[in-house]
Protein backbone atom coordinates (compact mmCIF):
# COMPACT_ATOMS: atom_id res chain seq x y z
CA UNK A 1 0.00 0.00 0.00
CA UNK A 2 1.39 3.45 -0.83
CA UNK A 3 0.80 6.57 1.42
CA UNK A 4 -1.03 8.70 -1.54
CA UNK A 5 -3.68 8.26 -4.02
CA UNK A 6 -6.09 10.09 -6.06
CA UNK A 7 -9.45 7.75 -4.37
CA UNK A 8 -9.50 5.87 -1.63
CA UNK A 9 -12.87 3.81 -1.49
CA UNK A 10 -14.08 1.92 2.08
CA UNK A 11 -15.72 -0.43 1.28
CA UNK A 12 -15.79 -3.20 -1.41
CA UNK A 13 -19.28 -3.72 -1.99
CA UNK A 14 -21.01 -3.29 -5.40
CA UNK A 15 -20.95 0.75 -5.03
CA UNK A 16 -17.17 0.51 -3.98
CA UNK A 17 -16.45 -1.82 -6.67
CA UNK A 18 -18.25 0.43 -9.57
CA UNK A 19 -16.78 3.80 -8.24
CA UNK A 20 -13.32 1.98 -7.67
CA UNK A 21 -13.89 0.11 -11.38
CA UNK A 22 -15.06 3.61 -13.03
CA UNK A 23 -12.50 6.02 -11.57
CA UNK A 24 -9.72 3.46 -12.49
CA UNK A 25 -10.87 3.37 -16.11
CA UNK A 26 -10.74 7.00 -15.82
CA UNK A 27 -6.87 6.88 -15.31
CA UNK A 28 -6.98 7.54 -11.29
CA UNK A 29 -4.89 5.88 -9.12
CA UNK A 30 -7.34 4.07 -6.90
CA UNK A 31 -7.19 2.20 -3.15
CA UNK A 32 -10.18 0.21 -2.57
CA UNK A 33 -10.09 -1.06 0.66
CA UNK A 34 -12.49 -3.91 2.93
CA UNK A 35 -12.54 -4.30 6.25
CA UNK A 36 -13.20 -7.86 5.85
CA UNK A 37 -10.96 -10.49 5.45
CA UNK A 38 -13.16 -12.00 2.22
CA UNK A 39 -14.95 -9.66 -0.09
CA UNK A 40 -18.82 -10.63 -0.21
CA UNK A 41 -18.95 -12.63 2.47
CA UNK A 42 -20.99 -12.29 5.04
CA UNK A 43 -23.79 -11.95 2.76
CA UNK A 44 -26.23 -9.28 4.16
CA UNK A 45 -29.09 -9.33 1.42
CA UNK A 46 -31.92 -11.39 -0.28
CA UNK A 47 -29.63 -11.56 -3.13
CA UNK A 48 -32.29 -10.70 -5.91
CA UNK A 49 -31.51 -7.92 -8.46
CA UNK A 50 -33.31 -7.11 -12.11
CA UNK A 51 -32.04 -8.38 -15.43
CA UNK A 52 -32.58 -5.14 -17.05
CA UNK A 53 -30.80 -3.25 -14.06
CA UNK A 54 -28.10 -5.47 -13.49
CA UNK A 55 -26.80 -5.61 -17.52
CA UNK A 56 -25.92 -2.15 -17.81
CA UNK A 57 -23.39 -2.42 -15.55
CA UNK A 58 -22.14 -6.24 -16.03
CA UNK A 59 -22.91 -9.18 -17.92
CA UNK A 60 -24.78 -11.96 -16.15
CA UNK A 61 -22.38 -15.12 -15.44
CA UNK A 62 -23.83 -18.59 -14.51
CA UNK A 63 -21.30 -18.97 -11.50
CA UNK A 64 -23.19 -16.22 -9.74
CA UNK A 65 -26.43 -16.13 -10.75
CA UNK A 66 -28.48 -18.65 -8.94
CA UNK A 67 -31.59 -18.56 -10.28
CA UNK A 68 -33.71 -17.27 -12.80
CA UNK A 69 -36.59 -15.71 -11.90
CA UNK A 70 -39.54 -15.75 -13.83
CA UNK A 71 -42.51 -14.56 -11.51
CA UNK A 72 -43.11 -12.57 -8.12
CA UNK A 73 -45.81 -14.52 -5.67
CA UNK A 74 -47.35 -12.23 -2.97
CA UNK A 75 -49.29 -13.63 -0.31
CA UNK A 76 -51.90 -11.43 1.49
CA UNK A 77 -52.58 -12.27 5.33
CA UNK A 78 -55.36 -14.47 5.01
CA UNK A 79 -53.22 -16.68 2.36
CA UNK A 80 -54.58 -15.06 -1.32
CA UNK A 81 -52.04 -14.88 -3.57
CA UNK A 82 -51.58 -12.77 -6.36
CA UNK A 83 -49.04 -13.34 -9.22
CA UNK A 84 -47.09 -10.89 -10.95
CA UNK A 85 -44.85 -11.51 -13.86
CA UNK A 86 -40.75 -10.94 -13.83
CA UNK A 87 -41.56 -7.75 -15.87
CA UNK A 88 -44.10 -6.16 -13.56
CA UNK A 89 -42.47 -7.59 -9.93
CA UNK A 90 -40.11 -5.05 -10.15
CA UNK A 91 -36.16 -4.38 -9.44
CA UNK A 92 -35.66 -7.18 -6.93
CA UNK A 93 -37.30 -10.18 -9.46
CA UNK A 94 -35.03 -11.41 -12.55
CA UNK A 95 -31.79 -13.02 -10.98
CA UNK A 96 -31.12 -14.31 -7.81
CA UNK A 97 -27.50 -13.94 -7.42
CA UNK A 98 -24.64 -15.99 -4.99
CA UNK A 99 -23.23 -12.40 -3.53
CA UNK A 100 -20.20 -13.95 -2.03
CA UNK A 101 -18.94 -14.81 -5.93
CA UNK A 102 -20.48 -11.80 -7.72
CA UNK A 103 -18.94 -9.03 -4.77
CA UNK A 104 -15.60 -10.82 -5.70
CA UNK A 105 -15.95 -10.38 -9.25
CA UNK A 106 -17.50 -6.79 -9.29
CA UNK A 107 -13.57 -6.24 -6.78
CA UNK A 108 -11.89 -8.34 -9.58
CA UNK A 109 -13.04 -5.99 -12.31
CA UNK A 110 -12.11 -2.77 -10.06
CA UNK A 111 -8.65 -4.62 -9.86
CA UNK A 112 -8.57 -5.56 -13.50
CA UNK A 113 -9.23 -1.60 -14.35
CA UNK A 114 -6.25 -0.67 -12.22
CA UNK A 115 -7.44 -0.33 -8.91
CA UNK A 116 -5.40 -1.39 -6.30
CA UNK A 117 -7.74 -3.53 -3.49
CA UNK A 118 -6.90 -4.31 0.00
CA UNK A 119 -8.91 -6.72 2.33
CA UNK A 120 -8.64 -6.90 6.26
CA UNK A 121 -8.19 -3.17 6.05
CA UNK A 122 -10.04 -0.43 7.90
CA UNK A 123 -10.98 3.15 7.57
CA UNK A 124 -10.01 4.52 11.67
CA UNK A 125 -10.66 7.99 10.74
CA UNK A 126 -10.35 10.76 8.25
CA UNK A 127 -7.33 13.02 7.45
CA UNK A 128 -9.29 16.39 7.62
CA UNK A 129 -7.65 19.62 6.54
CA UNK A 130 -8.65 23.55 6.16
CA UNK A 131 -12.56 21.57 6.36
CA UNK A 132 -11.52 19.55 3.05
CA UNK A 133 -11.14 15.77 3.65
CA UNK A 134 -7.50 14.71 2.39
CA UNK A 135 -7.48 10.97 2.95
CA UNK A 136 -7.58 8.45 5.56
CA UNK A 137 -6.54 6.60 8.88
CA UNK A 138 -6.53 2.98 9.37
CA UNK A 139 -5.64 -0.19 10.06
CA UNK A 140 -4.52 -3.11 7.90
CA UNK A 141 -3.33 -6.70 9.82
CA UNK A 142 -3.40 -4.79 13.39
CA UNK A 143 -1.14 -2.11 11.85
CA UNK A 144 -2.15 1.41 11.95
CA UNK A 145 -1.48 3.17 8.87
CA UNK A 146 -1.97 6.95 6.58
CA UNK A 147 -2.97 7.20 3.42
CA UNK A 148 -3.47 10.98 1.58
CA UNK A 149 -6.41 10.79 -1.65
CA UNK A 150 -7.71 13.73 -3.33
CA UNK A 151 -11.45 12.30 -2.75
CA UNK A 152 -12.48 9.75 -0.09
CA UNK A 153 -15.41 7.51 -1.37
CA UNK A 154 -17.67 6.47 1.36
CA UNK A 155 -19.04 2.90 0.34
CA UNK A 156 -19.54 1.53 4.18
CA UNK A 157 -22.75 0.83 4.32
CA UNK A 158 -26.22 2.05 6.08
CA UNK A 159 -25.19 4.66 9.21
CA UNK A 160 -21.86 5.55 7.66
CA UNK A 161 -19.14 5.85 10.35
CA UNK A 162 -17.06 7.81 6.98
CA UNK A 163 -19.99 9.94 6.20
CA UNK A 164 -20.41 10.73 9.86
CA UNK A 165 -16.39 11.70 10.35
CA UNK A 166 -16.99 13.92 7.48
CA UNK A 167 -19.84 16.03 9.10
CA UNK A 168 -22.80 14.68 7.28
CA UNK A 169 -25.62 12.88 9.07
CA UNK A 170 -25.97 9.20 8.44
CA UNK A 171 -28.51 8.48 11.46
CA UNK A 172 -32.07 6.82 10.42
CA UNK A 173 -35.15 7.12 12.24
CA UNK A 174 -36.43 4.53 13.75
CA UNK A 175 -39.63 4.23 10.88
CA UNK A 176 -37.16 4.65 8.55
CA UNK A 177 -34.65 1.55 8.85
CA UNK A 178 -35.44 -2.53 8.48
CA UNK A 179 -34.13 -4.70 10.63
CA UNK A 180 -33.45 -7.90 9.06
CA UNK A 181 -33.06 -11.41 9.63
CA UNK A 182 -32.33 -14.52 7.15
CA UNK A 183 -32.01 -17.87 6.99
CA UNK A 184 -30.41 -19.77 3.68
CA UNK A 185 -31.89 -22.52 3.77
CA UNK A 186 -32.41 -26.42 2.02
CA UNK A 187 -34.92 -29.28 1.98
CA UNK A 188 -37.49 -27.09 1.86
CA UNK A 189 -40.85 -27.08 -0.65
CA UNK A 190 -40.62 -24.24 -2.96
CA UNK A 191 -41.45 -22.79 -6.38
CA UNK A 192 -38.06 -22.51 -7.82
CA UNK A 193 -38.86 -20.14 -10.46
CA UNK A 194 -40.94 -17.37 -8.28
CA UNK A 195 -39.96 -15.37 -5.60
CA UNK A 196 -42.57 -15.17 -2.83
CA UNK A 197 -43.80 -12.48 -0.49
CA UNK A 198 -45.30 -12.99 2.58
CA UNK A 199 -46.96 -9.35 4.09
CA UNK A 200 -49.14 -9.07 7.16
CA UNK A 201 -48.83 -8.22 10.97
CA UNK A 202 -48.09 -11.92 12.32
CA UNK A 203 -44.99 -12.60 9.83
CA UNK A 204 -43.35 -9.05 9.83
CA UNK A 205 -45.07 -6.15 11.40
CA UNK A 206 -44.23 -2.91 8.72
CA UNK A 207 -42.40 -4.94 6.54
CA UNK A 208 -42.75 -8.67 4.68
CA UNK A 209 -41.31 -11.75 4.31
CA UNK A 210 -39.27 -13.19 1.61
CA UNK A 211 -38.43 -16.33 -0.28
CA UNK A 212 -35.60 -16.78 -2.85
CA UNK A 213 -34.70 -19.35 -4.80
CA UNK A 214 -31.58 -20.52 -4.54
CA UNK A 215 -31.60 -23.56 -6.46
CA UNK A 216 -33.41 -27.08 -6.29
CA UNK A 217 -35.49 -27.11 -2.52
CA UNK A 218 -33.23 -23.74 -1.49
CA UNK A 219 -33.86 -20.59 -0.81
CA UNK A 220 -33.19 -17.46 1.34
CA UNK A 221 -35.71 -17.25 3.41
CA UNK A 222 -35.79 -14.02 5.45
CA UNK A 223 -37.71 -10.92 6.71
CA UNK A 224 -37.63 -6.78 6.74
CA UNK A 225 -39.53 -4.87 9.58
CA UNK A 226 -39.91 -1.76 9.91
CA UNK A 227 -37.35 -0.47 13.39
CA UNK A 228 -40.51 1.77 14.33
CA UNK A 229 -42.64 -2.04 14.92
CA UNK A 230 -40.82 -3.17 16.85
CA UNK A 231 -42.52 -4.41 20.29
CA UNK A 232 -39.57 -6.46 22.06
CA UNK A 233 -39.82 -9.68 19.87
CA UNK A 234 -36.59 -9.44 17.64
CA UNK A 235 -37.36 -10.26 13.74
CA UNK A 236 -35.17 -13.42 13.89
CA UNK A 237 -38.03 -14.92 16.51
CA UNK A 238 -40.80 -14.20 13.61
CA UNK A 239 -38.27 -15.28 11.32
CA UNK A 240 -38.90 -18.52 13.00
CA UNK A 241 -41.67 -19.17 13.67
CA UNK A 242 -42.57 -18.33 9.90
CA UNK A 243 -39.97 -20.82 9.41
CA UNK A 244 -42.11 -23.41 11.66
CA UNK A 245 -45.42 -22.61 9.83
CA UNK A 246 -44.35 -22.69 6.25
CA UNK A 247 -40.60 -25.24 6.31
CA UNK A 248 -41.02 -27.05 9.24
CA UNK A 249 -38.79 -29.65 7.86
CA UNK A 250 -36.04 -27.29 6.31
CA UNK A 251 -32.67 -26.98 7.25
CA UNK A 252 -31.09 -24.07 8.19
CA UNK A 253 -27.33 -24.13 6.86
CA UNK A 254 -26.81 -19.89 7.37
CA UNK A 255 -27.88 -17.42 9.80
CA UNK A 256 -27.31 -13.69 8.90
CA UNK A 257 -29.10 -10.26 10.23
CA UNK A 258 -28.64 -6.46 9.56
CA UNK A 259 -30.18 -3.57 8.61
CA UNK A 260 -31.84 -1.88 5.21
CA UNK A 261 -32.30 1.93 5.02
CA UNK A 262 -35.60 2.79 4.05
CA UNK A 263 -35.66 6.85 4.09
CA UNK A 264 -35.00 8.00 0.91
CA UNK A 265 -32.13 9.24 -0.30
CA UNK A 266 -29.82 11.48 2.04
CA UNK A 267 -30.39 15.29 1.37
CA UNK A 268 -25.92 15.63 0.80
CA UNK A 269 -23.78 12.82 -0.78
CA UNK A 270 -21.04 14.74 -0.99
CA UNK A 271 -18.72 17.59 0.69
CA UNK A 272 -15.24 18.86 0.38
CA UNK A 273 -13.20 15.81 -0.75
CA UNK A 274 -15.80 13.16 -0.18
CA UNK A 275 -19.14 11.36 -1.53
CA UNK A 276 -21.47 8.99 -0.26
CA UNK A 277 -22.72 5.80 -2.39
CA UNK A 278 -24.89 2.84 -1.73
CA UNK A 279 -26.15 2.19 1.72
CA UNK A 280 -24.11 4.93 2.85
CA UNK A 281 -25.89 7.76 0.77
CA UNK A 282 -29.19 5.79 1.59
CA UNK A 283 -29.85 4.79 -2.04
CA UNK A 284 -32.20 1.63 -1.52
CA UNK A 285 -35.47 1.29 -2.28
CA UNK A 286 -37.88 2.28 0.61
CA UNK A 287 -40.40 -0.03 -0.27
CA UNK A 288 -38.61 -3.35 -0.89
CA UNK A 289 -35.41 -2.31 0.78
CA UNK A 290 -33.73 -3.69 -2.48
CA UNK A 291 -30.28 -1.45 -3.33
CA UNK A 292 -28.01 -3.68 -5.53
CA UNK A 293 -28.71 -2.06 -8.72
CA UNK A 294 -29.13 1.63 -7.51
CA UNK A 295 -26.03 0.82 -5.05
CA UNK A 296 -23.67 0.69 -8.65
CA UNK A 297 -25.68 3.18 -10.10
CA UNK A 298 -24.13 5.22 -7.53
CA UNK A 299 -20.91 4.01 -7.82
CA UNK A 300 -20.57 4.29 -10.96
CA UNK A 301 -21.55 8.26 -11.29
CA UNK A 302 -19.27 8.88 -8.38
CA UNK A 303 -16.17 7.43 -10.12
CA UNK A 304 -16.75 9.25 -13.34
CA UNK A 305 -17.74 13.10 -11.24
CA UNK A 306 -14.60 12.34 -9.34
CA UNK A 307 -12.67 12.38 -12.49
CA UNK A 308 -13.80 14.93 -13.76
CA UNK A 309 -13.20 16.92 -10.84
CA UNK A 310 -9.45 15.80 -9.98
CA UNK A 311 -9.04 16.60 -13.51
CA UNK A 312 -10.36 20.24 -13.19
CA UNK A 313 -8.05 20.51 -10.04
CA UNK A 314 -11.24 21.42 -8.36
CA UNK A 315 -12.62 18.46 -5.45
CA UNK A 316 -14.17 20.69 -3.29
CA UNK A 317 -18.44 20.70 -1.94
CA UNK A 318 -19.37 22.88 -4.74
CA UNK A 319 -17.56 20.90 -7.40
CA UNK A 320 -18.54 17.42 -5.82
CA UNK A 321 -22.64 18.69 -5.79
CA UNK A 322 -22.39 17.66 -9.63
CA UNK A 323 -22.53 13.97 -8.16
CA UNK A 324 -25.65 14.68 -6.10
CA UNK A 325 -27.22 16.12 -8.90
CA UNK A 326 -26.72 13.43 -11.32
CA UNK A 327 -27.62 10.64 -8.63
CA UNK A 328 -31.07 12.71 -7.70
CA UNK A 329 -31.23 13.18 -11.68
CA UNK A 330 -31.10 9.49 -12.07
CA UNK A 331 -32.72 7.89 -8.81
CA UNK A 332 -34.24 10.57 -6.86
CA UNK A 333 -37.76 10.70 -8.32
CA UNK A 334 -38.25 6.79 -8.08
CA UNK A 335 -36.90 7.05 -4.48
CA UNK A 336 -38.99 9.65 -3.69
CA UNK A 337 -42.13 8.56 -5.12
CA UNK A 338 -41.68 4.82 -3.41
CA UNK A 339 -41.06 6.23 -0.10
CA UNK A 340 -44.38 8.17 -0.29
CA UNK A 341 -45.86 4.63 -0.97
CA UNK A 342 -44.22 3.19 2.08
CA UNK A 343 -45.05 5.37 4.46
CA UNK A 344 -49.17 4.85 2.81
CA UNK A 345 -48.41 0.79 3.06
CA UNK A 346 -46.76 0.13 5.83
CA UNK A 347 -49.97 1.77 7.68
CA UNK A 348 -52.59 -0.59 5.76
CA UNK A 349 -54.19 -3.41 8.10
CA UNK A 350 -53.82 -6.76 7.24
CA UNK A 351 -57.85 -7.10 6.49
CA UNK A 352 -56.89 -4.10 3.68
CA UNK A 353 -54.63 -6.21 2.59
CA UNK A 354 -56.47 -9.28 2.42
CA UNK A 355 -59.74 -7.08 0.59
CA UNK A 356 -56.98 -6.18 -2.29
CA UNK A 357 -55.42 -9.46 -2.64
CA UNK A 358 -59.06 -10.70 -3.15
CA UNK A 359 -59.81 -7.85 -5.55
CA UNK A 360 -57.10 -8.49 -7.90
CA UNK A 361 -58.21 -12.35 -8.38
CA UNK A 362 -58.41 -12.81 -12.24
CA UNK A 363 -56.57 -8.86 -13.05
CA UNK A 364 -53.99 -9.27 -15.94
CA UNK A 365 -51.07 -7.96 -14.37
CA UNK A 366 -49.36 -7.71 -17.65
CA UNK A 367 -49.43 -3.87 -18.74
CA UNK A 368 -50.79 -1.97 -15.51
CA UNK A 369 -49.48 0.04 -12.86
CA UNK A 370 -49.60 0.32 -9.36
CA UNK A 371 -51.54 3.68 -9.37
CA UNK A 372 -53.82 1.99 -12.01
CA UNK A 373 -54.06 -1.30 -9.81
CA UNK A 374 -55.14 0.66 -6.75
CA UNK A 375 -57.39 2.68 -8.84
CA UNK A 376 -59.14 -0.79 -9.17
CA UNK A 377 -58.97 -1.69 -5.69
CA UNK A 378 -60.64 1.18 -4.97
CA UNK A 379 -63.69 1.04 -6.88
CA UNK A 380 -64.33 -2.79 -6.11
CA UNK A 381 -64.23 -1.29 -2.49
CA UNK A 382 -64.54 2.24 -1.99
CA UNK A 383 -64.60 2.02 1.84
CA UNK A 384 -60.48 1.50 0.72
CA UNK A 385 -60.28 4.80 -0.03
CA UNK A 386 -59.04 6.34 3.04
CA UNK A 387 -56.41 3.81 3.44
CA UNK A 388 -54.77 3.58 0.21
CA UNK A 389 -55.60 7.96 -1.35
CA UNK A 390 -51.80 8.66 -1.20
CA UNK A 391 -51.06 5.62 -3.41
CA UNK A 392 -53.07 7.10 -6.46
Amino acid sequence: MKSEYDVIIVGAGPAGSLAAKTAAENGLDVLLIEKRQEIGDPVRCAEGVGKVGLQEFVEPDPKWVSADIKCARIFSPDGTMVELSEKMAGNEVGFVLERKIFDRELAKLAAKAGAEVQVKTQATGLIIENGQVCGITGKQHGDDFTARAKVVVAADGVESKVGRWAGINTTLKLKDIETCAQFLMTDINIKPNSCDFYLGSKYAPGGYVWVFPKGDREANVGLGMLASHYKGKHPIEYLREFVADKFPEGKILETIVGAVPVSGMLPKLSTDGLVLVGDAGHVSDPITGGGIINAMSSGKIAGNVIAKCIKNGDVSAKALSQYDAEVREELGKSLDKNYKIKEVVTRVSDKTMDVAAHSLQGVNFENVTITKLVKEIVTRNPALLKELVGLI
